[in-house]
């Protein structure tokens, strides 16, 4: 059954002629995505409807493939994603570069070292991302290559890839299963959690622990993740050997040329560069984290009771996922398309450099069949309404 939440109402099917491309079929995973998600994951990835659902689904997808197959392009990277690659794996290196080149002063060195930190933040939205949802090419090696981002800025790709993928796009906002609702107790995200009397101050101190989100992933949630799971599906899993090895490696490459180096190479010191460092993680935590939280926990979304709520995984979509600033590319081209991010779970291996056309389709699709479409105008707006959502929740009981 679907909630009224929904509101759909009794609309004519839609004749299309099918297509004629080779195109794939942009609403399904490919098969080389689904080694880390679990099987109940293909009840929200809609690669088929059963004969009982609407034909909003249907047609949707068909619109959504038919513009892959009408443009005769390809639905992974483009031109101006391998623009944006190149030109946020330059910033890095050059910064870094330039960090040994030039032994700069104090001054110097903060701004070079936050020029880094502003590298890795584009890096992890814009390329990590993509690359974990196999989006950037249809080589699965380049797309494992370009994961490795995620090590570089010493967070464990593997780990992530698990936690996204398996703990989030195939059980979106379901409390107790989506990892992004994971509160530790600090957040209530959802009105099927308990509530603590400090949480009526959550959407006061939420920035704070916003901004040191990238800290606990580098020095805690990886190892947690792997040592002390809390998940079911990670107690299940046995990670490879190599897996340990290259988060030990990782995380000790990591912590070398971000900590160490700059100390015993360029004498710079221990407490400054310390601050930096910690600096450089407040910038990266507080937008990374506010990206997302402003796509799912808002007080607009949904929060379903169980996974067989919806009678098929695109109104789960609708229902608990809202777009922001869509029509501003400035943002889209920063936050690595995440502000489209209903196309994103509807499409998740399709390259973001794609998904302001495809949100255009998903948006009149939406209206044309009275299926309600969430969105903000602007970033600010959305952010405005997550600490709204935070406020209900901690004084709501």
């Amino acid at each position: 059954m679907l909630p009224t939440d929904i509101g759909l109402v009794g609309f004519t099917i839609i004749e299309e002629a099918p297509l004629t491309s080779e195109t794939e079929s942009v609403m399904a995973f490919e098969p080389d995505i689904d080694d880390l998600v679990t099987s109940e994951a293909s009840r929200l990835q809609f690669a088929g409807d059963p004969p009982s659902t609407s034909s909003f689904p249907k047609v949707l997808r068909r619109r959504l493939d038919r513009f892959f197959a009408d443009q005769n392009i390809s639905p992974k990277a483009d031109r101006t994603m391998w623009v944006k690659i190149g030109a946020g794996l330059a910033v890095l290196a050059g910064s870094w570069i330039a960090l040994y080149a030039l032994k700069p002063d104090s001054w110097r060195f903060i701004a070079l070292y936050l020029l880094s930190g502003l590298a890795q933040t584009f890096l992890l939205l814009n390329i990590a991302h993509d690359s974990n949802h196999n989006a950037i090419s249809s080589v699965p090696f380049v797309n494992k290559t370009l994961n490795y981002v995620f090590d570089v800025c010493g967070i464990s790709s593997y780990m992530w890839r698990i936690l996204h993928h398996r703990g989030h796009h195939s059980c979106i906002n379901l409390h107790g299963e989506d990892d992004a609702l994971t509160g530790r107790g600090i957040f209530r995200f959802t009105p099927y959690e308990s509530r603590a009397s400090y949480h009526r101050f959550q959407h006061i101190y939420a920035l704070f622990f916003y901004a040191i989100f990238s800290l606990d992933y580098v020095f805690v949630r990886d190892f947690e993740s792997f040592f002390f799971p809390s998940h079911d599906y990670l107690k299940r899993t046995r990670h490879p050997a190599r897996e340990y090895a290259i988060l030990f490696a990782g995380k000790a490459f990591y912590l070398t040329y971000m900590l160490i180096l700059p100390v015993v190479v360029l004498r710079k010191s221990p407490l400054l560069v310390a601050g930096a460092f910690v600096l450089v993680h407040l910038i990266i935590g507080l937008t990374v984290s506010l990206v997302f939280q402003t796509t799912h926990t808002i007080d607009s979304t949904y929060f379903p009771a169980h996974r067989s709520e919806f009678d098929n995984g695109v109104y789960h979509i609708f229902a608990t996922t809202a777009d922001y600033a869509t029509e501003n590319p400035v943002v889209g081209w920063l936050v690595g398309g995440l502000n489209h991010h209903i196309v994103h779970h509807l499409c998740p291996f399709v390259c973001h450099t794609h998904y302001a056309p495809l949100t255009r389709i998903v948006r009149e699709t939406a209206e044309e069949f009275g299926v309600p479409y969430r969105q903000h105008p602007t970033m600010t707006r959305a952010i405005r309404h997550h600490l709204i959502l935070l406020k209900q929740l901690g004084n709501e009981t």
